[in-house]
């Protein structure tokens, strides 16, 4: 093929071709090319060289960025050859050139606009899956740093109980082991949050209530901790009603308290509240050992410690303050840290405050109000794990409430036959052994009865969509470990106020 034909040939190709003169300047191109740079007033002038050509297209805005060096390349030298050009349709286009037996350069621009954002994409969906992962290993972080502070007040309450030497001090006991229990419950649950939280698939739920709810859990959580090491723990009461998360907030000052508690050796720490303007200012004072100022930022970093010494004596992974910070970011309250070395730091957050009017009653002021009334009545138990069955029928034993249970649900009609009592009410457990589903069996029970008896579904299992069709099946649900004041709640107004029965998990 003579060179005329091969230059014709190559101009025909779909992608944009120009040739150089040894040079530099344009001797001719093919339509693709000129549609690519269309810049000029008329047709590509011939003789215009390649620097020429880019800078005209960068001048009138064609070209709006290069991503070498933000210059137009010159392909007189092939080593510049392979820069990739931004236009200003959104497209990208990569050029490249090779010599000519004759010195010249032959230039290809090619369109890579798929090709970039493929691998975008690809790079996109890898952050996504290491930020996953990241996500994973700081939940697991966080659950074993949370979690240690109502486990060490679980171990001196257990001892407590254990050698208490009269039946107030064993009750008072057993009451604050209650409230840890509680508390490592909702740590659980704030900690899927936070998992969700990082996956950004969660709102704060913001409800009106009185900080006292909040400031009396601490003084239990944290109470026998600061005596073990000496310290008082002073809570100033305050019933000021505040607009909040209530878990999310209460995470955060369980933090500062806990960080009070770890760095002061002597002296006291203090829970208190001040009111300015429309904003609660609730601190947490401490006599410890203070924080030098070029560290007051530092300190919410993850895994930052100020010293080694500190690490080695307190055992902890420096997460505290971080998940303070990021939650308080989520719930857009400030936080303020003020601190000298040796007299102690005082860390505080400001909260909205709210309508008394409008402030919500706590589980415990609900349960107790119902205690008592369920004596004589019989409740049939549908628990095929031993150990949760046995634990179930002593707590409602002691309600008063006469057990009845169903060992063998494939054979439900016999069952049933044999009960000792009529049911008014069933506790059902979701997944029962064999597949069986409680909300089938609890039917299948209706009908032997030949009445409605009112039934409570509890699951382990917290996936929205089920505990919606278990609702929708008109079935209040709860979620396990069950909460003893949720099941009291559910239980009256099924048999007492069936129209006002509420969706407690």
């Amino acid at each position: 093929m003579e060179k005329s034909e091969a230059s014709n040939a190559l101009l025909c190709i779909g992608h944009g071709v120009a040739l150089w003169s040894p040079e530099g300047d344009l001797r001719v191109f093919n339509k693709a090319f000129q549609d690519r740079f269309d810049c000029f007033l008329g047709p590509i002038p011939r003789g215009i060289s390649q620097v020429g050509l880019l800078e005209t297209a960068e001048r009138t805005g064609l070209v709006v960025r290069n991503e070498s060096d933000g210059r137009a390349p010159d392909f007189a030298d092939d080593s510049l050859a392979g820069r990739t050009l931004h236009f200003s349709d959104g497209s990208i286009w990569k050029l490249e050139g090779w010599r000519t037996t004759d010195g010249g350069v032959v230039t290809l621009c090619r369109n890579v606009t798929d090709e970039v954002r493929n691998a975008q994409s690809l790079q996109r969906a890898t952050e996504t899956a290491l930020q996953a992962d990241r996500t994973k290993s700081r939940f697991l972080r966080a659950a074993n740093h949370d979690l240690r502070q109502p486990l060490a007040s679980l171990k001196i309450l257990i001892y407590n109980c254990i050698s208490a030497r009269s039946e107030e001090e064993r009750q008072q006991a057993l009451h604050a082991m209650d409230i840890s229990v509680s508390i490592m419950e909702d740590l659980l649950g704030a900690l899927l949050n936070i998992g969700q939280l990082d996956a950004g698939r969660i709102t704060p739920s913001i409800q009106t209530f009185q900080v006292s709810s909040i400031l009396e859990r601490l003084r239990l959580q944290f109470d026998h901790q600061a005596r073990e090491k000496g310290l008082e723990l002073r809570v100033v009461p305050s019933k000021i009603a505040i607009e909040s998360d209530r878990a999310l907030l209460e995470r955060i000052l369980a933090n500062f308290v806990g960080n009070a508690i770890r760095y002061t050796d002597t002296g006291r720490v203090l829970i208190g509240c001040r009111r300015y303007g429309n904003k609660l200012h609730i601190s947490v004072l401490d006599t410890g050992c203070g924080i030098d100022p070029q560290f007051h930022e530092a300190i919410f970093d993850e895994f930052f410690r100020v010293t080694e010494q500190q690490r080695e004596r307190q055992h902890s992974l420096g997460l505290g303050l971080n998940i303070a910070k990021r939650l308080a970011e989520i719930i857009k309250h400030p936080i303020h840290v003020a601190s000298t070395p040796g007299k102690g730091s005082m860390f505080s957050i400001d909260v909205p405050i709210g309508n008394i009017l409008h402030s919500s009653v706590g589980e415990p002021e609900i349960s107790e109000r119902v205690g008592g009334e369920f004596a004589g009545l019989a409740c049939l138990v549908l628990e095929d794990d031993i150990h949760l069955r046995d634990a179930l029928s002593t707590l409602l034993d002691r309600w008063g409430i006469r057990v009845l249970t169903i060992d063998s649900f494939e054979n439900v009609e016999a069952a049933v036959e044999g009960l000792e009592a009529q049911p008014d009410i069933i506790i059902s457990d979701y997944r029962l052994r064999g597949g069986v589903q409680g909300t089938d069996v609890v039917g299948r029970i209706n009908d032997l009865l030949q009445k409605p008896c009112p039934a409570i579904v509890v699951t382990a299992d917290t996936n929205p969509p089920l505990i919606q069709s278990i609702r929708d099946q008109g079935f209040p649900v709860l979620i396990k470990p069950l909460s003893p004041p949720g099941l009291r709640i559910i239980m009256h107004n099924l048999l007492f106020e069936p129209e006002f029965v509420p969706e407690i998990s």
